[in-house]
This record gives C-alpha cells, structure tokens and sequence, in this order.
C-alpha cells in the first residue's frame, strides 16, 4: 500500500514531483473522454523514467502470439491497445536553458487533477541560477469535442528579461512497453509543419493476419500570446514541430495554447484525416481557450449531476468513488457501439487493453443506473455485433453456438493463455446475464426480439455441446475449465460455471416467450433441441457438501489442504508475486469470488443461511489478488449483517488505485473493476436489488460515515436516495413508483418522496 496524494473530495493532488513513484503518479494523473486518452505525462522534456502513453479507443493492433508448440484453435495473435503518437509534447526553453523537472531545481510544485471539471492542472516554479520562472499548464480532453485536445502552457519571469521558447511538437516515434521486442507499430505516411500548426498522418503497419490496419493524423493549431520574436519549423521522420520564441520582460506572461485533433479512418476516409483535423482547430480556434473548457466542464458536471455519489464524514471513501466514477467515464461514455470498457482504458496497455468479461460482469450495472439507457444498450450491441466472430470460436474449438471471447477487438479470441482461452468459458455466461440484467432493469423485452434472442440462444447451443452425459450417474457435467478463481485451471464441475450455463439455458427458454414466432423460425430452434435444453437443466451437476453444507468450488477442491489467509505470513503476499504457479495451482488460495460469484449474480435464488455457510466457508481462504474481487465480498458482506468486513472491502475497491493495494498501478489503473465502489455502496450498503422487475432498498450507514446519498436512473424515474443513520429519504422525478424498503411495500407519489426509519437490523434481511 502506498499512498502519494492528497485526500480531498474532488481531486487527486501532489506538491512534489515523485521521482521515485513517476510511473504510479502518471496512472493517477491519467486523462480521457472515451475516444482517446492519455498517461499523466509532463508536456515538456523528463529526463527520468516515464511511460509515455496516449491511445485511441479502437486502434489496436494483432501482435503476433509466440509459445513454444501450437495448439488446434489457439488464436493466431495477440490483440493490444497500441501506443499512438505524442501530441502533447511541448519542449520549453529560458534562454536557452531546457525546462526539465528532474534535473532542474524546482519550487512551489503543484500537480491537480480535478474530477468534477475533467481538467489536469500543474503550477512550479524553476530555477536557472539567479533567474526564477513560474509556470502554469492547464490541460483537457474535450468530452464535448471528441476528436478535440487542448493545452494552454503559460509562463512568467519572476526576475528577469529573456527569451521563452516553446516548441510544439507531434512525435510518431512511440512503442508498446509490453510488445514483443518492443516492436514498432507504426508507419509514417505524411508529414507537415507549417508556422503555428503542423500534421502528421501514420498507419499501423500492415499484418499478416487479415485484420484491418488504421490510419491515424494528428493535427496541431497553436496560438502565441506575447511578443513574438521568431517562428520556425522543423521535419523529420515521424516527427514535426514549430519553434516559437517570445520575448519576455521581468513580471510579464507569456503563454502557447496547443489545440490537437485526432482523427481516424475509422470515422472519416483516408484522405480527409488531415482536411478534417483541421477543420475542427479552425472551429476550436475561433472559440478560444476559455471558451472551450467551459463546454467541456458543463458536460462534466451534466454527468456528475446524474452520477455522483455524496459520502457525509469520510473523504477518503468519497475521493475514492470519486475518482472511480471519474476514470469509469473518461474511458466509456457509450457514444460508440464499437467501443467497450478495457480493463486498463487509457492509462496504460496491461492486459492488451481489450474487452474482457468484466464490462458484462460488473461494469453495466453501474451503467444502468448512472446513465441514460442506450449508454448501456450499446455495450450489449457491441457483443451482439461480435456474434459471428463468437460463432468462429466456438467452431475452432470444434462446437456449436458462440464462445464469446475473453479478450478482443473484433469478436475474435485474442487471448494468449491457454487457461484462459480455451477453459475460462464462464465468460459466455456473463454475456448471456447482462442481457438478463439490462431487459429486468430496463423493462426493454423488446430487445430480446430485436438482437437478445439471436446471443442467448448461440451462447445455449455452445452450452449444451459443451456439457457431456454421465451416464452412470445420470447426468450433464463440464470438465476441463477455469473458473473465475484463475488460482486452478483445468479443474471439473466448477460450480459457478456448471451453475451459470444451467442459469442460461433457463433464461434461454425463457426469453423465447418474448419473441415472436417469426423469430423463432429464423433460429432454427426445433423442438428436439429445446427437450435437450431442458434434460440438461434439470440434470446438470453442482457439486455440494452435505457435510460442510457448502457448493463446492469443484470437484476436488475439498481434497486440498485447507487452510485460511491468516496463517500466511507476509513475506507469502501476493502470492502472484512470491509463489510458483505450480504451487498456488496446488493450494487451497482463491484469487477472486468463485462460488460467491454465483451467489451474487443470482442472489434472489438462495436463502439466507445459504448466503452465510458460503461465505463463512470462502472468504477466509480469499486472497482478493483480483481486483473484482472485492466488491462481490463487499455487498455479500452488507447483506449479512457483516458491516465491518463490508466496509473494509469497500475500501479495498475504491482505494485500490489511489493506494496502490496490489503494487502494480504504475501499469495503468484498474479501470473495469473500478466499478465495485459503487457497487459496494449501492447494492452493499444501500441493499439496492431489482430483481423479478421489483426495485428494492434496504440500507445502513457504515459506523465511519455520517450518511450517504446517491441518484439512479430507473425506467421513467430519477431517484435520489438519501441514507442517513435514523431515517431514509427516497425522492424522484417521474410517475408514481411502488418500491420495497425493508421488506415493505411503499408507494411514492409522482415527483415525490417518503421517509423511513431506519430499523435496528445492523444490515440483516
């Protein structure tokens, strides 16, 4: 656990540039508004170690996938986010002395990220010899521009008359710190630098493997403020700049206001990129700076006014959700249905940077209530768009239906670990359970007929050829997976998952009475395949312990040595870091919610004492080595009564980043899991439940807080529900509303609100 910044409500602050902790400080500083982002890196020269990173949503690139032998249906690449050019660099000159923040003496440091405004500040002083210097960089992507980035670096002569240069620049030159042999991606295909704006097109390099190539340009438009003494331009390969020097007298301002557009073949043609890159500076320009950055923070503060979660008492939990809520939307704001949420968004390539099961599993929810509908529509468009590369592997894996992917761009597995690419199957169900969860929030059954329907019966088909008859024990079980545990592979009838693909068949049958019959010929759904559906529900094995009365994670779980984390010693933590795999492969450790996973998802379907065994049983020997671990624990936590250990897994979700918990977010953040801090507080302490299309609350106040409130989005009603420690206020714009608080019905008039006490059930249902 380390923390460098300080606590505050809305922002993310430091005083001292952390050269030690530069890569952690540039993962915090992180920036994005869903088409592209950026690491916090510094504008001019760094001469100590940083990653630099900036990424476009939807430009990858498929790396070839090395390993010592080939298996039949392994995937042939290995898709990742690729680094893209620099267009925030601006080198910085005092007669002639570079700015550079590691080697210079510098004072009065400052460093802001502001999240309810989406704007990254800095303020410093320099010091060259006898001449002090302040400066003051102001930086934004626009959320109401897209394509649109902007920087205004200003800089004053405390006690001296010179000569500032600023030089602007766009740098192509940029790898991949996780590529094979740091490879280069990119290829230059036009290049220009005229006085106060220049342009550089590249194109990912051409593959072999059949996947579409991108073509990127980066256009600059700068405007000067001060007595400008000389303009000139500079070109290279992959590489332009402009060199503009001002003159500068003791106590006077000068300053550079950068505009930077970002434009791809992906929404124009190829040879508009740089006619409409600067289309858009022309009309950024004409607005100005100020201008700019007001648009830009009325749309933040539109999105915090749905958003926000208000924590009374506590402000390291409220910087946390804060700032979980920040980067959420900075990466995904489902204006793109080709888009989805990588589990590191803008702030580094770990993990490829792909889509993962975590967007179905813990991201949408989040979505459905902060958001306007469609915004979670799209991300349950984009797996319906992916159907037919779903479809290809499952065929690679010689099956029917759709294997949805556990890591991709396109639809195509593009994952490089045999455990995870053919045995983490779970995943399909995932799928399958966010369309359950968007058409029971939303009430939008008619979108099980326009596209639902089409998934859940392909994600049935792979199912039931997945699954194989013990005819000796008369019935369906599933061997050779992973489940959401990664800490065993290869195991047989793990419970989540057999318990998941039993759940999905179910619902498959289900939602085939919401559609039409019309829609069901042009499936192809015979009434043999249906009578096998059902055999493989009602016989579908879930291993359980009379004895301990528990499910059991699988098949053989109960034969290893069972123990709890207490008796690890410190030196053993994580155990990602100090152990062989062989030997957490071997142990009893569970890396995230497995059996409470299921438990969680479908919660309504098991009793109270069910919930308690499990828990009782699982968590001591959960090491929460993933980061989507501990939010599951921490709503489980709350239902139980169980506030102290709800509480600490909240902290654990919303600080994960901000205290660097598993020592790894130098890498990037932990943006999908992100999500868990509200979760914890919506659905843990709040007791938020929708199930069977019934809204329901039961909340309490951790004993560190003072009270809570929060908005959801539901159907035709926006909902603020304010928890205090006597009494809760629930109020709404929208037509009467009939919801459940603590068991009991009430009836909220339209446009109205009630208050309930809070009863004395420490959080119990």
């Amino acid at each position: 656990m380390k923390r460098l910044f300080k606590t505050d409500k809305w922002k993310i602050s430091e005083d001292t540039v952390h050269t030690e902790d530069f890569r952690l400080a540039e993962s915090m500083m992180s920036l994005g508004n869903g088409y592209m982002g950026m690491r916090g890196n510094f504008e001019e020269t760094y001469s100590g170690d940083f990653h630099q990173g900036s990424y476009i949503a939807g430009v990858w690139f498929p790396d070839k996938t090395r390993v010592g032998w080939w298996k039949n249906g392994y995937p042939e690449y290995f898709g990742k986010v690729i680094n893209s050019t620099n267009y925030i660099g601006v080198k910085v000159f005092v007669d002639g002395e570079e700015v550079d923040l590691f080697r210079n003496k510098v004072i009065d440091y400052y460093r802001e990220l502001d999240m309810k405004h989406g704007v990254l500040t800095r303020r410093f002083t320099i010091v060259h010899e006898d001449k002090e210097t302040d400066f003051e960089v102001t930086r934004f992507l626009s959320i109401a521009k897209k394509q649109l980035g902007v920087i205004e670096y200003k800089a004053t002569a405390i006690n001296h008359d010179s000569t500032i240069t600023f030089i602007p620049y766009l740098n192509g030159d940029v790898r991949n710190e996780d590529s094979n042999y740091e490879e280069d991606f990119w290829d230059e295909i036009g290049r220009c630098a005229d006085n106060f704006q220049g342009y550089l097109v590249m194109k990912t390099k051409d593959n072999p493997f059949k996947t579409p190539t991108f073509q990127v340009a980066t256009t600059m438009k700068i405007v000067a403020d001060g007595d400008v003494n000389e303009v000139t331009t500079m070109e290279k390969e992959e590489y332009v700049e402009n060199s503009i020097q001002l003159k500068v007298k003791k106590g006077e301002t000068v300053s550079l206001t950068k505009y930077i557009a970002v434009t791809t073949d992906r929404d124009y043609k190829k040879d508009d990129l740089v006619l409409r890159g600067y289309e858009i500076l022309e009309e950024v320009a004409k607005k100005g700076f100020t201008s700019l950055l007001a648009e830009h923070q009325q749309k933040w503060l539109k999105r915090w006014e749905i958003a926000d979660v208000e924590i009374k008492g506590d402000d390291e939990a409220q910087q946390g959700i804060r700032f979980n809520l920040f980067q959420l939307f900075s990466t995904y704001y489902g204006e793109d249905t080709r888009l989805n949420i990588g589990p590191k968004g803008f702030t580094g390539e770990k993990y490829g940077g792909a889509t993962y099961w975590d967007t179905e599993a813990y991201a949408l929810p989040l979505y459905l209530s902060t958001t306007d509908q469609h915004i979670a529509k799209s991300l349950l468009l984009y797996r319906f768009n992916q159907l037919d590369g779903a479809r290809q592997n499952a065929k690679k894996q010689g099956l029917k239906g759709a294997l949805y992917p556990m890591v991709t761009f396109n639809g195509i597995e593009c994952h490089n670990e045999w455990e995870i690419t053919f045995e983490e199957i779970h995943r399909n169900s995932a799928i399958a359970y966010a369309i359950f969860n968007y058409v029971n929030y939303t009430g939008d059954k008619d979108y099980l007929q326009q596209t639902g329907i089409d998934v859940l019966i392909e994600i049935t088909r792979f199912w039931a050829d997945r699954v194989h008859f013990n005819k000796n024990k008369n019935i369906y079980m599933i061997h050779g997976v992973t489940g959401p545990n990664e800490y065993e592979n290869n195991i047989n009838n793990n419970w989540y998952t057999n318990l998941m693909a039993k759940w999905t068949i179910n619902y498959t049958i289900e939602s085939l009475s919401y559609v039409s019959n019309e829609k069901k010929q042009s499936l192809k759904i015979t009434k043999k395949e249906m009578s096998m559906w059902k055999d493989i529900s009602e016989k579908m094995y879930l291993p359980y312990d009379e004895e301990l009365d528990v499910f059991v994670q699988h098949d053989t779980f109960l034969d290893k040595d069972l123990m709890t984390v207490e008796e690890l010693s410190e030196t053993d933590r994580p155990l990602n870091q100090n152990w062989s795999w062989d030997k957490i492969l071997r142990s009893c450790f569970i890396k995230q919610a497995d059996v409470l996973q299921g438990i969680y998802f479908l919660n309504d379907q098991f009793t109270m004492d069910e919930k308690r065994k499990n828990f009782d049983f699982y968590e001591p020997m959960t090491v929460h080595e993933s980061s989507l671990s501990p939010s599951v624990h921490s709503v489980l936590a709350a239902e139980l009564g169980m506030e102290e250990k709800a509480y600490e897994m909240y902290n654990r979700t919303a600080r994960l980043d901000l205290d660097n918990y598993n020592n790894d977010t130098e890498d990037g953040l932990h943006i999908t899991s992100m999500t868990g801090s509200w979760l914890s507080i919506v659905q843990g302490f709040a007791g938020m439940r929708t199930f069977n299309e019934q809204l329901s609350f039961h909340p309490f106040t951790p004993e560190a807080w003072d009270g809570y409130t929060f908005n959801i989005v539901y159907r035709d009603h926006f909902l603020t529900i304010s928890v205090g420690r006597d009494q809760v206020i629930i109020s709404q714009n929208g037509p009467q509303l009939r919801i459940k608080v603590y068991g009991e019905m009430k009836e909220i008039d339209e446009d109205g609100s009630i208050a309930v006490q809070v009863p004395n059930l420490k959080g119990v249902y």
